[in-house]
Order: structure tokens, then C-alpha cells, then sequence
């Protein structure tokens, strides 16, 4: 994060903090020449509105993106003003800001031409400008608006520290519950910190004779004094501050009173122990989190056990009587079960559905008022007087203001002071500064559709590292920025102009250039941002469609692993987004026998020889455009006699091979396979003993209908009943020939042994040879789910092998585990499998 400090000099009494330390810029106070941003570079289409975060009307809340200068560049940042702390960030969704200062440090204002204002802290300054004169009227407004406000008490503790990992000299101080890290002691002067760290959740730890860690569920911070004597001031400091935080946990007992706040107001998750206090919601240490990103202008966040300060009597009834029940009456009254996150929700999930819920309001229960900002305020005002807290929190997160500029009228808070409503009175002071999304009826529907109509707006890009500037004019400030990595498709257009899209959850991007070298230029930089390490610029320039996927088991359920689907000309990648949780998988166009697409589930299925293979789109226009790319590039394939595209059939095993599988195998599989891939350690947990017994007599005498059930305990029965019904078929690797099995299994050279492999399943009769091919087939199956099922394909065949073999046998498992992993190379290679380019590419798992 580049800092946007230009000069500094002077000193005041410290205030509050803010973010990264600044670098040095340039000579103190002489006057640096403002540069205009560079020249965009390519073309982009949008819906007009559909990136931009829309301000909030309050006369000292603020937000928007801002050129700031320092040195001679500029730098875009996303500026946030809630009526006491200014901030700077990289990104909205940053957890740590760039800069970060009270408004009472603030001496002067001014607003200058062409967009331009600066604000004053003493003799250093920062130089903003907006990409329009009304936000920067917006912006000059507020500031001055809050001028006049008290500075907070002197801090408890402060000094010069060093932080480790990269090693910096700095300042801090600790204020009430947090640390704040200065770039220097004029910063703390100043009162302009680099970030500060929230002690309500830290835990403190001496480390050596000077060194100490702070460590925090966001990051761990390695600190160091300068002498002995000074570590144990700090450390009994910031000990005796996180203590301090730990004197009411009497609080969740009393919340938990209420049945609706034990459960996580968004994910469900038992016991929760923070909340969102301006919301009236509990929520885990996991949604906490994804809170915290949303701001403390919309959500603030605050423990239960160790943030007694805030826990006042008034605000603790609120919660007893409303709480949960009411912050989702209002947020959530209806959310699409597809939506809905739940407690084993990754992170990113709960980022998306907190966002939606949240800052786009997507599930809002509005009040019949909303259309009339006026009328909403004037009903407030009538509200407060009385105990209807239901409809002030309406209110309230439809929009309408608590802290109201119009002087001639009292402010809400005061006739709630007055008429004696003191719950009314602590939740309109916890939302005095509440920015909550403006009301837009078609903004969800437009954001799904990619369409309906909307008027488009055309801007002036920019890419910048792992973000993409958005200007209305070529070399004017930036109005919007995009964060690439909440991209979640790119596909390349076809046609005679130079364009790609590219789609985010709540918006599509037509990007355009004048030349093809240019558009594959901003396309390779984009795909380098959000693609796994590694990625070759071969593979990314000719990548046609691009999207973010979640593999699907058979039974509908996502894994926990996110993947890059890219479509080539010639094949299907799917990169894992972190290379540990999958392989890389590789198929060729011309392998892949059936395509299907489920538009309401956003599903997209490719079935080739030996795997089959469910994708989930975040949304549907990915989905849609993917699909669309595939069956295009299909038909690209080679043709065959009669014109069409080459296609397999969808089980080309029964192609290939002759012979018949029994039906109580085929019974079984098809059962697991439905049911079972995401079961853990399916294969190696038993059945019930009774129950196993049962299902193998009658598999025997009728497989079509014995009573299989779907549930977890259901689907190990049938798995111990499969692996009891093969032992007892003897004859599937005739005895005779199961040394000659062991003497092939022990062959070292791996080229010897394929052949040898093949050889002996010819020798099989047909029967044999199906059921076996069935059998291996499923079991491919079952570990490609092994990072759910946590059944490898070494873990399966450990435990096949006295099923297969009768024995137990390390060269037979080495066998086994081959046969499963090489399936397809195995039993699906035609006659010519004995040609030695057939065997050139096997893969040692």
C-alpha cells in the first residue's frame, strides 16, 4: 500500500490513529506540482450504477473513491468518513486501512478547482480530487461539518517499538482497547497513525529478553523494545488493557436468554459470542469477521465477553427482547435456500452472502416509506416517542437518517431523550452514523439477469497491479475501482471487434480495445491476477472462457474447494485455487462423450471414459456464457463421416468391453455413487454387522429391490454389502492365476508392468473382466472425492485387497492402487494398447 502523505512538519496533541506508515515525500514545505492521473487504456461497458457504491446523504457520513496525491503520482483509494474517524483504503473490503485520522486533528479544508480539495492536519496536508463536483461538494461538506469535535483522551501508554516481519522503527500507543502503530513519533504528534491492532481480542506473549507477541485471529504481530526495562511496562500495559475487556462476560448469559440469539444470526452456528451491536444481531467469530469488512458505518462489531464498555443496560435489553429475531425480520425475511450460508460455510461464501445481505441489501424487508427519504425521517421522529423499536429499526435500515442536518428541527435522539425511551435512545445513538444501501427495487434482479434493459455508461480503464481503475474521462479521476480478484469469469469475445467480458457478482464488463495485442495484453494481466501461480502465458492467451467453480458430488453438495475451469481450444483445465486441496485435471475436447447444463442450480456436467465430472457457477450468466463457449468449441471438433461432431457413448466401457456385470454390483454402485462419495472413510468404516448380512441375501436373490437407504449408516451397509458380495465371488480373479497376479504385481519396470497388467485381463473371461472394469471405475470415482471422503486411492485399495485378493499383499496394493488410479488406460484401451506410445504418460500419484 503506497502512502498518500506529501509533506509534514509542526506537532499537536495526539488524537486517534490511522493506518500504514508513510513514506518520505519529498522536501518539506515547498509546494509539489499536482499530476493528473495517467491516460486509461482500454474501453469499458457497464450498467450505469452497477460498480459504483453509492454515498450516503447524511451531512457527516461519506464515502466514495478519491485520486490522492503524493510526491509526483497518484494513487486511488477508497475514502470513508463516519463522523469521527477519516479513512483511506486500498480496497473496500481491506481489513487494515491506509490512513486513518480524527477529525479533530483536521485544521483546514479547502475546496479548490476541477474537482480538487485538500484537507489540512497543521502544516501537512492531503490532496484529494473526485471524479465530479458533486462528490467533492459532498465531501467538503461533511469534513467541515464535523469540525469542532473533542479530542480523545490522552492514550495510557506510548513509545518507539519495532516491528519484525519486515522490520520497521515505529510509534505506538494504546488507546482503551486497541494499539495503534505511528510511522514515527511526529505521526503520533500529529495524531495520523499507519493501523491499529484491536487488544478486545488479542493475546499477548513474551517471546525473549526485549520481544513480545500480540497475537490476534488476523495476524500476529512480532514487537521489540529497546531494553529489558521496557518490556514488562508494555507488557503489563497491554495485559492490564486486554483484562480490562474481560470484566462483563455476564453479558452472554443474558443475550443467550433470548433462544434466537444462541444461534449465529446469519450462518446458525451454536453459542455465538459477538455481535453487531448497531444491527442488534449475534453472530460467530467467523461472520465477526466478515462484519468487521463491512465497516463500522454499517456494522459494529463488538464481543460479548470482553467489550464491556459498550454493554449497557439499556443495550442488553435490547437484545433480550429483539435481537436476532428482529435484525433478520428486517435483513432477511426470505432468503433462497441456494443462498443461505451455514455453519461450515468457507469464508469466501460467508464474504458474499454477509455482502449481499448487507451492504446490497438483497433479502431487505423495506419500509412502506422508502421511496421518501423526507417521509421517513419525519416518521422516525414520530417513532422514537414510543416503544415501537420494530419499526425504528425499519426505519432505520431503509434508510432513513438518525443524525439529521436540518437544524430547525430536534433530532430524533433528543425526542427520544425526552419522552423518556431510553431503548429507542441507545439504538439511535448506536446508529447515528449508520450508512445503510440505498433502496434500489431492480438492483438484484438486474445484477442476476445481465440485462433487463438497463442503460449502459461508458468509461476509461486502467489496470493497476491487482486492480482496475474506472474513470468517466480519459485522464479525470477515478469514479470506481475494481479489486480483480472478485472476478469471477473472463470470456473472450468473438467477432471482428477486440473485446472480452468480464463478470463480477454484480455486474458484467464489456472491456474493448483498439487491437488484438492490446486486448490480449490487459487479458493476460487480468488472468495472471486471478489464476493460481504457474499458469503459463501460453495456456492464458488461449483461454477462451475463464470462471470460478466449485466441483459437485453426485448427491448435489459442493466440496470445499474452489477451482479455475478454463476452455481451450483443444481441452478442459480445472486448476485448483490452492494446489494442496486437488490435482490439476486435464480433459480433451474430443473425450468428452456427454455435456449437460442445470440453469436453475447453475450445474454444468462433462462425462468422459473414465470420470464424470459436476461443476457449480457462482452465478448464472458464468454458467450460461461457459456452456455457450463449450458447445461451440465442440463443434469444432473433427467431424466424423456424416458430418457431426465425434461423440462417445456415455458409458463407453459397455462399448469396449464385452461381457455383463451382476446386477447386485451394479445395484450397489449406482447407490454409493448417488450417496456416498461424500460419506468419510466410506469403504473403510463397517456396516452393521446384522444389517450387512441381511443386504448380501438379498442382493443375491433380489438386487432390484433390496431396501437400500441414503443416509450416511445406509450408504456404509451398502458399501461392507459390496465388499462381502465380491469375496464371495472366488472365481473374479480364478485362484489358479492369482500367482500370477503377486509375480506381475512385484515387476519393477512400470512399462513391463502395464503390458503385463493387460495381458492378464485378457485372459480373464468377459464377465469377469466388466465386473472388475465396473468395480475399478466406481472406485476412480470414489477418490476423486478424496479430499471430502478422505479415501485415497492408496486408502481404498489398503482395504480392497483381501476383498480382491483374499490376501493382504504390498506389491497387490500397489497393483490395486494402480488399477484404480489408471482405470481408463487399463480397460478402455483398444487393441493397439500394446504399442509403446500408448503407455508414454502415466502418472505416479
Amino acid at each position: 500500500m503506497r502512502r498518500k502523505i506529501l509533506s509534514s512538519s509542526g506537532c499537536v496533541v495526539p488524537t486517534r490513529p490511522a493506518l500504514p506508515p508513510p513514506r518520505s515525500s519529498g522536501r518539506s514545505g515547498k509546494p509539489l506540482k499536482q499530476k493528473t492521473p495517467r491516460a486509461a487504456t482500454i474501453r469499458v461497458s457497464r450498467k450505469k450504477g452497477g460498480g459504483a457504491m453509492l454515498t450516503s446523504q447524511n451531512a457527516v457520513v461519506r464515502a466514495s473513491w478519491l485520486d490522492v496525491w503524493k510526491g509526483f503520482r497518484h494513487n486511488v483509494l477508497w475514502a470513508t468518513l463516519d463522523g469521527q474517524l477519516m479513512s483511506l483504503w486500498k480496497k473496500r473490503t481491506d481489513r487494515f486501512s491506509e490512513v486513518l485520522f480524527h477529525v479533530s486533528s483536521i485544521t483546514n479544508v479547502k475546496k479548490q478547482d476541477k474537482g480538487r480539495f485538500s484537507v489540512n492536519i497543521r502544516k501537512k496536508n492531503y490532496d484529494f480530487m473526485a471524479h465530479n463536483e458533486e462528490v467533492q461538494k459532498g465531501w467538503v461538506t461533511s469534513l467541515l461539518a464535523t469540525r469542532g469535535q473533542p479530542s480523545p483522551a490522552p492514550p495510557e501508554l506510548h513509545g518507539p517499538i519495532t516491528i519484525r516481519d519486515p522490520r520497521s522503527r515505529v510509534y505506538a500507543a494504546v488507546w482503551g482497547h486497541d494499539l495503534w502503530i505511528y510511522p514515527n513519533k511526529e505521526g503520533f504528534q500529529l495524531g495520523i497513525a499507519s493501523f491499529s491492532v484491536p487488544l478486545n481480542v488479542a493475546l499477548v506473549k513474551c517471546t525473549g529478553k526485549h520481544s513480545f507477541s500480540l497475537i490476534t485471529p488476523y495476524k500476529s504481530f512480532n514487537l521489540s523494545v529497546d531494553s529489558s526495562k521496557e518490556l514488562p511496562v508494555w507488557l503489563d500495559g497491554l495485559s492490564l488493557s486486554i483484562r480490562s475487556a474481560l470484566s462483563n462476560s455476564n453479558v452472554v448469559l443474558r443475550l443467550w436468554e433470548n433462544p434466537d440469539n444462541k444461534v449465529c444470526g446469519d450462518c446458525g452456528s451454536a453459542n455465538p459470542e459477538w455481535a453487531s451491536v448497531n444491527l442488534l444481531l449475534v453472530i460467530c467469530q467467523a461472520c465477526a469477521g466478515q462484519h468487521r469488512a463491512l465497516g463500522s458505518n454499517l456494522s459494529k462489531v463488538r464481543s460479548l465477553k470482553m467489550d464491556n464498555k459498550v454493554w449497557n443496560e439499556p443495550l442488553i435489553q435490547l437484545f433480550v427482547a429483539h435481537g436476532n429475531r428482529l435484525a433478520n425480520r428486517v435483513w432477511a425475511p426470505a432468503v433462497p435456500a441456494a443462498e443461505q450460508i451455514n455453519p461450515r460455510s468457507s469464508d469466501e461464501e460467508r464474504s458474499k452472502f454477509i455482502q449481499a445481505k448487507y451492504r446490497l441489501g438483497c433479502y431487505r424487508r423495506v419500509h412502506t416509506l422508502t421511496s421518501s427519504f423526507s417521509l421517513m425521517d419525519q416518521r422516525l421522529r414520530q417513532v422514537v416517542c414510543g416503544d415501537n423499536i420494530e419499526e425504528t429499526m425499519s426505519l432505520i435500515c431503509s434508510g432513513a437518517k438518525v443524525c439529521q442536518s436540518d437544524p430547525q428541527m430536534p433530532s430524533p435522539i433528543l425526542l427520544a431523550e425526552r419522552a423518556g425511551q431510553a431503548l429507542q435512545t441507545e439504538l439511535l445513538r448506536l446508529n447515528e452514523y449508520t450508512d445503510v444501501p440505498p433502496y434500489l427495487p431492480q438492483n438484484r434482479d438486474s445484477a442476476s439477469s445481465g440485462g433487463g434493459g438497463e442503460e449502459e455508461e461508458e468509461l476509461h480503464g486502467k489496470l493497476e497491479e491487482d486492480r482496475f481503475l474506472f474513470s468517466l474521462e480519459n485522464e479525470s479521476a477515478a469514479c470506481d475501482v475494481l479489486d480483480l480478484r472478485e472476478v469471477l469469469s473472463v470470456f473472450l469475445k468473438e467477432g471482428p471487434a477486440n473485446q472480452f467480458e468480464m463478470v463480477t457478482l454484480n455486474n458484467q464488463l464489456i472491456c474493448a480495445a483498439d487491437n488484438k495485442e492490446a486486448l490480449l495484453s490487459h487479458l493476460v494481466h487480468i488472468l495472471k491476477v486471478i489464476l493460481p501461480g504457474g499458469v503459463s502465458n501460453e495456456k492464458m492467451v488461449g483461454a477462451s472462457a475463464v470462471s470460478k467453480v466449485r466441483p459437485v458430488d453426485v448427491g448435489g453438495s459442493s466440496s470445499h474447494s474452489d477451482a479455475w475451469l478454463l476452455l481451450m481450444e483443444d481441452g478442459v483445465s480445472l486448476l485448483p485455487v490452492h494446489k494442496h486441496t486437488q490435482q490439476t485435471l486435464m480433459m480433451d475436447l474430443d473425450m468428452i462423450s456427454h455435456h449437460e447444463m442445470d440453469p436453475t442450480e447453475n450445474f454444468i456436467t462433462m462425462v468422459t471414459a473414465d470420470r464424470r465430472v459436476s461443476l457449480r457457477f457462482e452465478e448464472q450468466h458464468s454458467c450460461e456464457c461457459w456452456f455457450t463457449q463449450l458447445q461451440v468449441a465442440l463443434r469444432r471438433c473433427t467431424p466424423t463421416a456424416n458430418g457431426g461432431a465425434a461423440r462417445r457413448s456415455l458409458y463407453p466401457v459397455k462399448d469396449l468391453l464385452r461381457g455383463s456385470v451382476p446386477p447386485a454390483i451394479e445395484r450397489c454402485i449406482s447407490h454409493i455413487t448417488s450417496f456416498g462419495l461424500n460419506v468419510d472413510g466410506i469403504y473403510r468404516r463397517c456396516g452393521l454387522a446384522t444389517k450387512v448380512s441381511k443386504l448380501v441375501e438379498s442382493l443375491m436373490t433380489s438386487p432390484s429391490s433390496t431396501p437400500l437407504e441414503s443416509d450416511e449408516q445406509g450408504v456404509l451397509d451398502a458399501g461392507s454389502a459390496l465388499k462381502q458380495y465380491v469375496r464371495q465371488q472366488e472365481g473374479l480373479i480364478p485362484e489358479r492365476e492369482r500367482q500370477q497376479w503377486i509375480h506381475t504385481a512385484m515387476i519393477a519396470d512400470e512399462r513391463s508392468r502395464f503390458s503385463s497388467y493387460r495381458r492378464l485381463l485378457r485372459q480373464l473371461p468377459d464377465d469377469n473382466r466388466a465386473t472388475l472394469s465396473a468395480l475399478f471405475g466406481h472406485f476412480y470415482m470414489v477418490q476423486v472425492f478424496s479430499q471430502v471422503n478422505r479415501m485415497s486411492a492408496q486408502n481404498l485399495a489398503l482395504v480392497l485387497v483381501p476383498t480382491l485378493f483374499q490376501t493382504l499383499n504390498q506389491d497387490l496394493v500397489r497393483l490395486t492402487r494402480e488399477f484404480i488410479i489408471h482405470h481408463a488406460l487399463l480397460f478402455m484401451t483398444p487393441e493397439r494398447e500394446e504399442e509403446e506410445e500408448e503407455e508414454e504418460q502415466i502418472t505416479v500419484f
